[in-house]
């Protein structure tokens, strides 16, 4: 059988968190958050990094750090995880959803300008499968009406955007903050766990007080004040040292795993571009988007051409999956939503199909995979 997704142990995992176990400070922000942090900021160049228990939590922070208020508007894409929009409604924002493109699954920057009102707080771009939105759009008009962006960069880890001026960023890196997830079918993972990015100097003192409960606890530590105590709101977001040892594993074998989900998705491009069916398209990357391998994913013609292609599929012992439905569609939305029609968002809830995709993957499964699909189109 071939899984849809197999988490990847890179052999240090237990070793670390033995260590973590030993330095007898299992609670957090101990050794291994810190080296996991210290890697982030170096590497990507976040101004401030924060390990969360989840990116749902990271997207909470953010959305405190924003300060939304009852009222606000959020503007976030249809087609995308629920987090990203729950993070924003328990604050008391009204979220208004936007359509995506029509040859992939990230928002349509060019529609965002219409859905801009004196209410709108942020901008939320999801990156997904790990490929830029238009950030050089989406930052001209939060500079223009000033608002927030706030990057759901879930899947984007080791991902880039390039810039109308050339510049090479790191996704995460560009907007006012963003979140990022390290559950256990991303790229790098912890089991459950994701981080707070801040880019803005305003947002850092506030994060790590919200990270500690509303406490002034990590400055107390650093020595900065001589007490703690309550002097916000926050929650409990930071991880245990176990969840931050597991992730350093990762993070040490993040270049070997990248390299191998790269030829992964190129074998799988490659394969299924020489069908030459006009019955598939296949993943776009824009100009201004670098692919980190996140995922590889088909889109079909209609639902009923893709409950046929997963059945025939899982019927070989091949585990694709569909993906996200339109939030504005949602039991829970659709009565709040604006009635605005959102057709490509509805399109990829229809006919988006991401196959079998991790580290341990071998290219003859691939070939394999491909092999079945192209048998299934031939008939």
């Amino acid at each position: 059988m071939i899984p849809f997704n197999k988490p990847y142990l890179t052999g240090k995992e237990t070793q670390y968190i033995e260590d973590a176990v030993k330095t007898g400070k299992i609670s957090g922000n101990g050794k291994y958050t810190k080296m996991c942090q210290d890697f982030f900021e170096q590497h990507y160049g976040f101004k401030k990094s924060l390990l969360a228990t989840s990116c749902t939590d990271a997207l909470e922070m953010c959305a405190i750090l924003a300060d939304i208020q009852p009222g606000d508007e959020v503007i976030i894409p249809s087609y995308t995880f629920v987090s990203t929009a729950i993070a924003f409604i328990r604050q008391g924002a009204k979220v208004i959803f936007a359509d995506s493109y029509s040859n992939n699954p990230n928002i349509d920057a060019e529609k965002i300008e219409g859905l801009i009102t004196t209410r709108t707080k942020a901008i939320v771009p999801v990156h997904y499968a790990g490929v830029a939105c238009d950030m050089d759009t989406i930052i001209e008009l939060a500079d223009k009406y000033g608002i927030l962006v706030i990057e759901d960069a879930a899947q984007a880890i080791d991902s880039y955007h390039i810039g109308k001026d050339g510049r090479k960023r790191a996704l995460g890196s560009i907007g006012h903050m963003a979140a990022f997830s390290f559950h256990e079918t991303k790229n790098i993972i912890s089991g459950e766990g994701g981080m707070l990015a801040i880019n803005d100097d305003r947002f850092i003192q506030r994060a790590e007080i919200i990270w500690e409960k509303g406490t002034n606890r990590a400055e107390f530590f650093r020595g900065e004040v001589n007490k703690y105590g309550w002097v916000d709101i926050g929650s409990s977001f930071l991880p245990s040292e176990v969840i931050a040892a597991f992730l350093w594993a990762q993070i040490e074998n993040i270049n070997d795993i990248q390299e191998k989900r790269k030829n992964i998705w190129d074998a799988y491009y490659k394969g299924i571009k020489e069908m030459n069916s006009s019955l598939i398209s296949l993943p776009v990357i824009p100009d201004y988007a670098t692919n980190n391998a996140h995922m590889f994913y088909l889109v079909l013609q209609n639902i009923d051409q893709r409950t046929q292609f997963i059945n025939n599929l899982k019927s070989k012992d091949i585990h694709p999956v569909f993906h996200y439905l339109s939030l504005h569609k949602s039991d829970y939305y659709k009565n709040k939503h604006d009635g605005r029609e959102l057709v490509c968002s509805d399109k990829f809830s229809d006919c988006l199909v991401r196959l079998p995709f991790y580290y341990e993957l071998s290219i003859d499964d691939v070939h394999q995979i491909v092999n079945t699909i192209t048998i299934f189109y031939n008939k």
